[in-house]
């Protein structure tokens, strides 16, 4: 049977809307000898922050909306006004690598290299520290699973073993995880993206968008959570956000949704495991110590 989660103020669902501001990171990252020099691919991942963020804050702003943004510390650096002003509006800023780099391909001591400096620009430009954390293409390791419980963040949102938040406990320590689902990512609607290997067929707003509002259906009769995991340069074009704040007015006016920050979805459920273990469900990590197939 599944856990049962309750939300705050009797209300039927939680709901985070969150945006991976990966900016121009990407193309740097996969065309790293002449990246600097494609100004296709580093102007479609600026209108993320020069032109998508504050539309998207002023929207946030008319409606009384706290959430959850993850920023690579390059972006951090780069875009300091843009992260600042996030910030400044009482919004959250997450942990999503240095360069957008997969941590799969990394050894250990990489891993924990550019884990370690995204977490200085974080505090160097913005002068704090995140509380939670996302993956680059959602690939974490138990390493990672480690240097989060070093640093002691909160919670991760990056894996998928559940609809529901869940613990997932690891050598002792424990993390909340606000689960992904690829079924409201908007990379597969919207990513044309030929330089890093995706050419997805874009799909109209209303097309694009509107399996994120069945999966948002599905949730709110379930009492669950709906976690939309979205880029200010594919949800954030002016046609598509018009649909989206269409959406969000119509979900407010229910009066029985809970739209928070991942920061406040994670405590919030952590406190109930703490008020009641059997509420919420436990995953032990790691999943396995070796490869299973050995010759």
């Amino acid at each position: 049977m599944q856990k049962k989660i309750t939300w705050p103020n009797g209300a039927r669902c939680a709901c985070a809307i969150t945006f991976d501001i990966d900016a121009d990171s990407l193309i740097h990252i996969s065309k790293p000898a002449d990246g600097h020099d494609r100004l296709y691919p580093i102007s479609m991942g600026r209108y993320g922050p020069t032109v998508a963020i504050p539309r998207i804050l002023e929207t946030y702003k008319r409606l009384g909306l706290k959430q959850s943004f993850f920023a690579p510390g390059w972006v951090v650096e780069q875009y300091p006004d843009v992260m600042e002003s996030i910030l400044k509006e009482g919004h959250e800023i997450g942990h999503h690598g240095y360069l957008h780099e997969d941590p799969t391909s990394h050894s250990p001591s990489e891993q924990e290299y550019w884990f370690e400096r995204a977490l200085e620009s974080h505090a160097r430009v913005l002068g704090n520290k995140p509380k939670g954390y996302r993956a680059p293409v959602y690939n974490v390791t138990q390493g990672v699973i480690d240097l989060l419980n070093k640093h002691e963040f909160e919670y991760d949102s990056s894996l998928m073993a559940d609809d529901l938040p869940y613990v997932m406990r690891s050598k002792g320590r424990s993390l909340i995880e606000l689960p992904v689902h690829w079924g409201t990512d908007d990379w597969p609607q919207f990513a044309h993206y030929d330089e890093i290997g995706y050419m997805m067929p874009v799909a109209g707003p209303t097309a694009g968008l509107s399996p994120f509002w069945e999966e948002f259906e599905a949730q709110y009769e379930a009492g669950g959570f709906w976690i939309g995991i979205w880029h200010p340069f594919l949800t954030g074009r002016l046609a598509r956000w018009r649909q989206v704040e269409k959406w969000l007015e119509s979900v407010l006016d229910r009066g029985d949704v809970w739209f928070a920050s991942l920061e406040e979805i994670a405590r919030h459920v952590r406190s109930q495991y703490g008020a009641d273990a059997e509420s919420v469900r436990v995953e032990e990590l790691p999943y396995y110590s070796a490869p299973v197939l050995t010759k």
